[in-house]
């Protein structure tokens, strides 16, 4: 019989590529990782790795046993949500991972709500940035993700999560209150190419999107000035020290020297989901949780929030 934990610590070595960083993630040694992988290796009488210079390969075993894994950890889930129906019902504790605008314009008000509508139903709010929000979902110390679509979060394909959207969050152009675009109605963002820029910290999945932005408008941004508060950007900005792209969803407006202006033609969005392990949305707790968050986001913002989703999300 196959152990769940050996197969789980095969798919984290193919997910980080080495065992040290599959330790790593799963909160264990090397040598632990090392002897699962072993064990796995002596139930199903194949080798699964092998070494490749400093690294190791995977052989097309355990890339079968990778693929057969994402159904059995679904069907595991999927147990645990007919289970918790019979058993308990609206009743869990569940732990929520969200980016700090998310959580204060989509996922607060959703568990404010949730308190009152199904009290049985207790969460734990967490900010927390893909990719390691997803990583923490596969290793169960959260139960729900919100993020953005980026380079660095599961596709639509993914077998190990189910997503559903969200929200699209469109992104406004910031500029001093000095600059020749200011007293624009609406601003080109091909016109910012060459200017110093202002962007969130590197690595964010916000700065991936902006960047990603700049990029189908023909140039990338020159970030010099980081910050990880929209409103502490926009200051910035306003001290003349250079330009940016605010998600409209972060609330912020002009002021303090800092003009914020829609951008011309149809807009980048942050293209907002939430996530969960595969399976799991059948629990009704989890199902609770899933609805309140989409209702909170077709409540908040603008109506183009809902709008400007994309058809395959």
């Amino acid at each position: 019989m196959l152990h769940l934990g050996r197969l789980r610590a095969l798919c984290e070595v193919a997910d980080r590529g080495t065992i040290a960083a599959a330790a790593d993630a799963l909160h264990l040694t090397p040598s632990a990782v090392s002897q699962q992988l072993a064990a796995l290796e002596r139930d199903v009488g194949e080798r699964l790795v092998e070494p490749d210079g400093r690294s190791i390969r995977l052989t097309p075993v355990a890339h079968v046993l990778i693929r057969r894994a994402q159904t059995i950890f679904a069907e595991v889930e999927s147990m645990h949500a007919e289970v918790a129906e019979h058993a308990a019902g609206e009743r869990a504790d569940l732990r929520i991972g969200a980016f700090a605008t998310a959580i204060a314009r989509i996922v607060a008000p959703a568990a404010g709500a949730l308190r009152k509508a199904a009290p049985g139903i207790r969460l734990a709010i967490v900010e927390a940035e893909a990719p390691d929000a997803f990583a923490r979902l596969g290793r169960q110390e959260l139960d729900v993700v919100v993020s953005m679509e980026a380079p660095s979060v599961p596709g639509l394909d993914d077998p190990r999560i189910t997503r559903i959207a969200l929200a699209a969050d469109p992104l406004d152009a910031v500029v001093p209150v000095s600059h020749p675009l200011a007293a624009r109605d609406a601003i080109d963002l091909a016109a910012l190419r060459g200017e110093p820029w202002v962007g969130p910290p590197g690595g964010w999945t916000c700065e991936q999107v902006i960047v990603g932005a700049c990029q189908a408008a023909g140039f990338t941004p020159d970030i010099v000035h980081r910050a990880g508060e929209w409103r502490a950007l926009a200051a910035i900005a306003g001290a003349e020290l250079g330009v940016g792209l605010l998600p409209r969803l972060a609330g912020v407006t002009s002021g303090a020297g800092a003009v914020i202006r829609p951008l011309t033609g149809p807009p980048p969005c942050r293209h907002l989901f939430v996530a969960c392990r595969r399976g799991a949305e059948g629990a009704p707790a989890m199902r609770a949780v899933l609805d309140a968050l989409v209702e909170s986001a077709g409540a908040t913002g603008p109506a183009e929030f809902r709008t400007l989703l994309p058809s395959a999300a």
